[in-house]
């Protein structure tokens, strides 16, 4: 390794080409910056290659699947249908190169620096970039991080153990699958994979992460799809033996153990923080290893920025996105600033979920005296139609404002009604404001309307004795 004696002078580098990286670079370059940005592997990072994408081609295959077994009933004849998983693989690695090339070129067309290594900082202004046998050092005026994060393995790490990005790059439909977790990842595993074919078991420690009635509705229809769920579960031990794997599990103090093809663990993620000397520079850390940053994605060292998962939170490209954004906009001069509290959380499972706000449990600790209101998919005309009647949507709202606090949803049209949902949220919507407009008929979204309207009690579509 050969370090050459001047440094390369650079105005903004940013280190990590996933959607918090790339993205940061577009918009300061957009502001009038020079970029570069470093990327030691290839551009899109965890998300476009390993996880988001790849994962949304499954469960979107998934659901075209289902769909399909359901045409039967609408007078369409279905025969030999099969799953040629060989084919989806095929396809997914050409939406992933689909997608690289239109960031590849957008990165090109915005003027970015894109240099390929192994980035480590060597002071609080430069960073050397290792690559094979050359060394080349960069001096930048301000910096960005946005270098992801990886699964915590607890020690896992087996042949026959995978985690959210390994799963989807399996050559064939496993015969069983066990998941232990409750985050997204595993309920957009265990909703597709069983839909494809595989049995599946999910454990997890806790319970889904949603609003009580949703967690409910979660559970009613991975039951009727022979998803068996236990909760409460602790997992000890993993012996990978005969192509299969066995898995110990342990609640209060009793061990159950069950054998399947593959185990899947969702149980957290550690920052890409390692060999990037972050420690040499005096970047303040959290309890959990993650870099600590301010409400302009700011961190200790006032000239470095950090965006996405190696900051913790919730690891989502739509916080990496945000945060890489206001980073680039207050480098540029700009008063920019980040506020996660609306931020969706989706989950691409069949149906859909999605979830704005507080839950009834989070509103009524943080004191609000709140009232309910919810609508059950089923009485859906758009969802008749569909013959996709399960879910359920439910609005919470304060009592004596009327402004909405939480609106959380399950059922096909979930994602797509979720920016409403923001929005409403964003605005401190009142009842009210979403009862006022009106709703395409017939739709998905006037489950939406129908479960504002039954916060005060005149559902239309909601029998009286349920009320």
């Amino acid at each position: 390794m050969v370090v050459g004696e001047l440094a390369e002078q650079r105005d903004l580098i940013i280190i990590g080409g996933g959607p918090g990286g790339y993205q940061a670079a577009i918009r300061a370059a957009q502001l009038g910056q020079t970029v570069t940005l470093i990327e030691k592997d290839i551009i899109g990072g965890v998300c476009l290659n390993k996880g988001c994408i790849p994962s949304k081609v499954f469960t979107h295959t998934a659901a075209k699947l289902a769909s399909v077994r359901d045409l039967q009933e609408m007078g369409i004849g279905i025969t030999g249908l099969n799953v040629d998983f060989s084919k989806l693989q095929q396809y997914k690695h050409s939406v992933i190169e689909r997608l690289r090339a239109g960031v590849e070129k957008l990165l090109v067309s915005n003027q970015i620096e894109v240099i390929t290594g192994q980035a480590n900082f060597i002071g609080d202004h430069k960073i050397g970039v290792e690559k094979g046998h050359q060394f080349d050092v960069y001096e930048f005026t301000n910096a960005i991080i946005a270098t992801g994060s990886h699964p915590d393995w607890h020690g896992m790490a087996q042949e026959q153990v995978l985690t959210p990005e390994s799963v989807y790059q399996l050559t064939e439909i496993p015969e069983s699958i066990v998941i232990y977790g409750n985050d997204y990842r595993a309920l957009e595993v265990a909703s597709c994979f069983n839909q494809l074919g595989a049995s599946v078991k999910l454990f997890h420690g806790v319970d889904f992460p949603f609003d009580a009635s949703i967690n409910r509705e979660i559970k009613r229809i991975l039951k009727k799809a022979k998803i068996q769920v236990k909760s409460g579960y602790r997992l000890t031990d993993t012996v990978p033996k005969d192509g299969k794997v066995s898995v110990q599990l342990t609640k209060n103090g009793e061990t159950i153990a069950e054998k399947a093809s593959y185990l899947l663990v969702c149980a957290g993620q550690k920052p890409n923080l390692k060999d990037l000397g972050v420690e040499r520079i005096g970047i303040d850390l959290t309890a959990d290893g993650f870099i600590q940053t301010d409400r302009t994605a700011k961190t200790s060292v006032p000239h470095i920025y950090a965006a996405g998962d190696v900051t913790g939170g919730a690891l989502t490209a739509v916080k990496a996105i945000k945060e890489g954004k206001a980073a680039a906009e207050t480098i540029a001069g700009l008063k920019s600033e980040i506020d996660l509290t609306l931020i969706p959380s989706v989950v691409h499972t069949n149906p859909p979920i999605a979830a704005v706000g507080l839950t009834k449990k989070e509103a009524t600790d943080a004191g609000y005296d709140t009232e309910i209101g919810s609508f059950p998919m089923n009485g859906n005309s758009y969802a008749a139609i569909a013959n996709t009647r399960g879910g359920l949507v439910t609005v919470i709202k304060e009592k004596k404002t009327d402004i909405l606090l939480g609106i959380h949803m399950i059922g096909h049209g979930a994602i797509e009604l979720s920016s409403t949902a923001v929005t409403a949220l964003e605005m401190a919507a009142r009842d009210e404001d979403l009862i006022f407009p009106s709703y395409p008929h017939p739709s998905f979204n006037e489950s939406l309307l129908e479960s504002v309207e039954e916060l005060s009690g005149i559902a239309i579509h909601v029998p009286k004795s349920k009320r």
